[in-house]
């Protein structure tokens, strides 16, 4: 399943170029391109901002990768919401496309994955959410401590603020921080070594760094946070 997302993102990379050439799409790069987005930015635009863990996918799969169906989450820690009382919420994803909002779905021996999340509700039925345009999910880890750091470097949304400074070394004991090699690239792997940011384990490779939750949450604004009928106008 790594191996295939892996595969998934290096299509929707080769997609996304060609998709911003003008000779191609008769589009211009602007129009195809989505900016940095700061956390607050993100947070503003959401109407569910939580950490999430992953306990169901019923995706339908289009030649081995997911194309359409839901995700059920599991809120853990509530920023802001706009429905009360939600334990188990539904995101709904269709196509293939940058930022898409698919989640891989845990074995029963296993966990589901944690993440900090920016969903919106869905315009056609406000029972389900969908991600944001600029992406949904940022994934976070479990460390010595128990407290969550989120996953560096940053995958899943291009993110504004200045974050590398605020990464510092962990003991994960998130089994998650632990992957194959054929789950990344062999550069980005060659790189990864190369900043300490990753360190080889048991036969496989674990990630060190991550971002602090809590240091993370203190960057976006309060009133981003605010639900759409309280919020300052």
């Amino acid at each position: 399943m790594r191996a295939q997302l892996l595969l998934l993102s290096s299509l929707l990379a080769i997609s996304a170029a060609l998709d911003a050439a003008p000779e191609s799409s008769g589009k211009n790069s602007h129009e195809t391109e989505i900016s940095p987005v700061t956390l607050t930015d993100l947070a503003a635009k959401a109407d569910l901002v939580a950490v999430a863990q992953v306990k169901d996918t019923d995706y339908v799969f289009t030649r081995s990768f997911p194309s359409e169906g839901s995700a059920f989450l599991k809120l853990l820690i509530t920023y802001k919401k706009n429905k009360p009382g939600e334990e188990i919420i539904e995101v709904y994803e269709k196509g293939l496309h940058p930022h898409e909002c698919y989640f891989e779905n845990p074995t029963v021996l296993e966990e589901g994955r944690r993440y900090l999340v920016f969903f919106r509700i869905d315009e056609e039925d406000p029972e389900i959410y969908r991600g944001l345009p600029q992406g949904c999910a940022l994934e976070l880890f479990v460390t010595r401590n128990s407290r969550y750091a989120l996953k560096f470097p940053l995958k899943g949304i291009d993110i504004a603020d200045e974050l590398e400074g605020l990464a510092t070394g962990y003991e994960f004991r998130d089994s998650y921080a632990v992957f194959d090699e054929d789950s990344i690239s062999p550069s980005e792997r060659d790189e990864l070594l190369n900043r300490g940011l990753i360190i080889p384990y048991q036969g496989r490779f674990k990630y060190t760094h991550g971002i602090d939750l809590s240091t993370a949450r203190s960057l976006i604004s309060a009133d981003a946070l605010k639900t759409k009928r309280n919020r300052t106008r």
